[in-house]
């Protein structure tokens, strides 16, 4: 299955979710920016369900950034990547000053996305996290790890597409899972849809400004 863009995969996702979460008062939807926030917009219109933004951000290894050693998201979770950690044997000051950091720029970008609205609690929740797919799984690991510390009562990862071991492996982590494609080769995200331009911050903010207004 290729999907024409971003919203298109999102109400493809919608279809898959909506006899189990139409219409629920405790759901609330969140998107992973920037390109989670198109799917998941069409998801929470579908559902009838408030929209907001959860930013992830990761806690690169000093001189080595591209290798995460931690994460941060919104409502300030610092989550440690104990495996690798370990391996750099890190101190836990160079840690707590690298995800400071790694904390105020998730902040000057939750500031670009929400225009200073305050966010929507996930506190008894069930909390929809949704991507726009996923590759190695490992940005949405994080993000349920963090938001599982913010007392949701229940955490859905819900994707358009995914490689079925990336699901296996979510899939034990939180309550439910929802992935409308899983193709038998997975290289790329990008694969799954005709149209995967890069979704700009200004999508962003316009898409949860427009959910903010909607009844």
């Amino acid at each position: 299955m290729r999907f024409a863009d971003r919203r298109d995969a999102g109400r493809a996702l919608a279809l898959r979710l909506v006899d189990d979460y139409y219409g629920r008062d405790d759901l609330l939807v969140l998107g992973l920016p920037r390109g989670g926030v198109p799917v998941a917009y069409e998801v929470a219109a579908a559902l009838e369900a408030p929209l907001d933004v959860f930013t992830v951000r990761k806690i690169g290894v000093p001189g080595r950034e591209e290798l995460a050693m931690g994460a941060v998201a919104s409502g300030g979770a610092v989550v440690m990547n104990y495996e690798v950690a370990d391996m750099i044997d890190i101190a836990p000051r160079d840690f707590d000053e690298a995800a400071e950091r790694a904390l105020a720029e998730l902040a000057r970008r939750e500031e670009v996305y929400t225009k200073g609205r305050p966010p929507l609690r996930p506190e008894g929740k069930t909390v929809m996290l949704v991507d726009d797919g996923l590759a190695t799984g490992s940005t949405m690991r994080a993000a349920v790890r963090a938001v599982s510390e913010l007392g949701p009562e229940r955490v859905v990862v819900a994707v358009p597409c995914a490689p079925s071991s990336a699901c296996r492996e979510l899939a034990a982590m939180v309550d439910d899972l929802v992935c409308v494609s899983s193709p038998a080769w997975f290289q790329a995200v990008g694969q799954c849809y005709q149209r995967f331009d890069q979704t700009s911050d200004e999508e962003v903010g316009e898409l949860l400004a427009a959910a903010a207004d909607r009844p």
